[in-house]
């Protein structure tokens, strides 16, 4: 009996122990679901962040694909615009060279005909012309030549007059020139002699004329060789003429040799000052380019710091929100060093961000003063700046539909401060403004000499254009005047 009674209470003290450790193992499971429940909440919450982070990228990505791509269609647009214009302003020449080809043509026909009447008349009848009339005709004419028939009949176009400072030295060499023929022509009394002495010098200046406008950087000697040629030429034709003025000649000849050397010399400065300036400007635009590709780099880098940015932001919203439901120390204290670490993550993108900003903030571009004499006459002028690779692509923008005419370029300089140059230039003609209360209209009253003062004040070696050319407002006009003349 006692002996079951023993059984029966290790049986229920065996029943307790089970009943404990099935207690503890219902705890532990619950602990292990509610620890389970957790880890999938925290997983799940990963989940949808790093989601939400790789949409938004998709999402800028794309964004920029849509905005290249847009910029893309609008370049191609604006190249098909420009090829457009440029193949109406072709045709527009065409017609007008052939109009003009026309009327050289039957301008011809008519002269022809007359000279063929003149010939025949004089055949006929030699005596049909008085030539004492004509003596005295000449002598008027000789009078209404100003300075004399040592003058150079045709001065063509050439390039030293682009220039403030070349044209001095040319006009002073061209002074001391006409000096020496005016010295030489009087040694000649008979009018025979000067005759001759006369036509001799029309023909060495067309001949230096000549040699001055086929001039080019690659060709100086052999346009010196064509002057000391011209000279030997001449005095060889006048040793073969008449041998009693080989030393007077001999010595004229000597002596304008170097006048005309130093007339290509001067002219040739151009065309060395225009070739350091391509030197120059090839070098400049190398550095446009690499300074347009790191300004296209730091942007990248730009965009990219700022999602690493939004993404430490983010983090540092997250943790501060955990921080105020928090109550462990452990975990407040790693959930504090966190939001410091990242504190300082975001200080040190924001010094990032300000020195992409400052080295993408460059003051290098054209400063150009244009004008539009069809649009604004011949006294207001365009003044301004742009930072193009092209400057030229700036200058066609501002002729578009706005203004029914083209933009003439008087000057075009380049600085590594363009904007302080272009302030300068505004600074000094500040009285001439024409808009004055909205400044960014850069417009003035001026006039071209004044201009040209101004900028080769600035940079002596800067090429300055006086001539309106006004292409299209001048044909028009041509247009009009003959539309004028049919009617």
């Amino acid at each position: 009996m006692f002996k079951k009674i023993k059984e029966l209470l290790n049986l229920n003290k065996t029943i307790r122990e089970k009943e404990a450790n099935l207690k503890e193992i219902e705890e532990r499971t619950s602990n292990k679901e509610k620890l389970m429940e957790e880890t999938i909440s925290e997983a799940r919450a990963s989940i949808l962040l790093e989601s939400k982070e790789i949409i938004e990228a998709a999402e800028e990505e794309a964004k920029e694909m849509k905005s290249q791509a847009i910029t893309d269609v609008k370049d191609l647009l604006e190249k098909k615009e420009i090829l457009k214009r440029e193949t109406d302003e072709n045709e527009a020449a065409v017609e007008k060279l052939e109009k003009d080809i026309k009327k050289l043509q039957k301008a011809a026909t008519k002269f022809k005909s007359e000279s063929v009447g003149i010939k025949e008349l004089i055949e006929k009848f030699p005596g049909a012309i008085n030539y004492s009339l004509v003596e005295k005709e000449l002598e008027v004419l000789e009078k209404s030549l100003g300075d004399g028939v040592l003058n150079t009949i045709i001065e063509l176009d050439l390039h030293h007059k682009d220039s403030k400072q070349l044209r001095k030295e040319m006009n002073v060499n061209n002074k001391e020139i006409k000096k020496l023929l005016t010295a030489y022509e009087e040694r000649y009394t008979t009018k025979a002699n000067k005759t001759i002495y006369h036509l001799m010098v029309i023909g060495l200046q067309a001949e230096l004329q000549n040699i001055l406008y086929t001039l080019s950087y690659t060709n100086l000697d052999k346009a010196l060789e064509s002057a000391k040629a011209l000279t030997d030429k001449y005095l060889t034709i006048c040793g073969n003429g008449n041998a009693n003025i080989l030393p007077t000649i001999t010595r004229f000849l000597s002596e304008l040799e170097p006048l005309f050397k130093n007339a290509i010399e001067i002219e040739y400065k151009y065309y060395a000052q225009k070739e350091k300036e391509r030197e120059e400007q090839r070098i400049i635009k190398e550095q446009m380019r690499q300074e347009a590709e790191e300004r296209k780099l730091l942007e990248i880098e730009r965009k990219k710091i700022e999602k690493e940015e939004e993404k430490y932001r983010n983090e540092i919203s997250n943790n501060r929100e955990l921080l105020s439901r928090e109550t462990d120390l452990d975990k407040i204290a790693a959930l504090e060093a966190r939001l410091k670490e990242l504190e300082e993550q975001v200080d040190k993108i924001e010094e990032q961000k300000e020195e992409i900003i400052k080295r993408a903030n460059g003051k290098a571009g054209y400063v150009y003063v244009i004008s539009n004499l069809g649009s604004f006459g011949d006294n207001m002028f365009k003044i301004g700046m742009t930072r193009r690779l092209n400057p030229l692509d700036r200058i066609d923008e501002l002729g578009d539909a706005s203004v029914p005419f083209k933009f003439d370029i008087h000057a075009m300089v380049f600085s590594n401060d363009a904007v302080g140059l272009e302030q300068q230039i505004h600074h000094s003609l500040e009285a001439n403004r024409v808009n004055k209360i909205n400044l960014r209209k850069e417009f003035f009253y001026s006039d071209v000499s004044k201009l040209e003062d101004i900028v080769q004040d600035i940079d002596q070696t800067a090429e300055f254009t006086k001539t309106m050319k006004a292409i299209e407002y001048r044909q028009s006009q041509s247009e009009k005047d003959e539309e004028s003349r049919v009617v």
